[in-house]
């Protein structure tokens, strides 16, 4: 099986990645569009000159390596906003495809620390809505999981979501060792800093940020695609307690 994930940026995404690698069944791939999005796009990210270094230059490369026959599973954690004209999609037709989703305000409060520049495109809420219809036209019913609902209740949101993928729960997905992993994105040092102390799922998150300014307007933006994915999400009360 190979399991795309897609969010955006802030998401829970490489916790989530953690959780999945720590399967003895499971190989991860961390954001492999990453390099070519870079290159199309020429923006400049904190360590972009390392990251497209680590990628191969094409983006069909990159869909080639994802095709390629696994001896177990695979799980890819992709960047929505990394897929604009230029990065193939024929892959997802060959993939199980899930939508990891997490309100705006959070967010954007959390991306703005690291990328104070940061723009609707960036956070991706709209290029996720989008490839979600893509995935619905693929003839797939593609899960939609919110991040929230998996710090409530970790084992229980994990149990539904592999179920959903019907796969077998594995215990080893609610922890794993503390510090980087081989299968780490290079871009790992400027991001994940906070993931790499953690050995299992934070707790539940307290109130929304209050934002202000850009910040506002880009949260505020963002709603509509967040109310859309939220309306379609596994329910969190169907999720046997931890």
């Amino acid at each position: 099986m190979k399991i795309a994930m897609w969010s955006g940026p802030r998401n829970l995404s490489t916790a989530m990645m953690y959780s999945f690698g720590n399967r003895a069944d499971m190989t991860c791939i961390d954001e492999p569009f990453y390099g070519p999005y870079l290159r199309l796009t020429k923006l400049q990210h904190p360590m972009a000159g390392e990251i497209k270094i680590s990628r191969p230059q094409s983006a069909i490369e990159v869909e080639q390596s994802l095709l390629q026959p696994d001896p177990q599973h695979s799980y890819h954690k992709h960047m929505c906003q990394h897929m604009i004209d230029g990065i193939p999609r024929d892959f997802m037709a060959d993939c199980v495809n899930v939508f990891l989703i997490r309100h705006p305000a959070r967010v954007v409060a959390s991306f703005i620390k690291g990328y104070p520049q940061a723009t609707a495109e960036d956070i991706g809420f709209a290029a996720q809505a989008e490839l979600y219809d893509h995935v619905c036209g693929l003839g797939q019913t593609p899960v939609v999981i919110d991040s929230a609902d998996i710090r409530d209740n970790p084992e229980g949101m994990l149990r539904q979501l592999c179920a959903a993928l019907d796969l077998p729960f594995d215990d080893a997905m609610l922890n794993w060792p503390a510090g980087p992993k081989p299968y780490d994105g290079v871009w790992a040092p400027h991001w994940y800093a906070s993931v790499h102390a953690s050995t299992g799922f934070a707790g539940p998150e307290g109130p929304l940020p209050e934002l202000t300014g850009r910040a506002l307007d880009l949260a505020f933006e963002a709603m509509p695609h967040y109310e859309k994915m939220a309306a379609r999400k596994i329910s969190p009360e169907a999720a046997p307690a931890s």
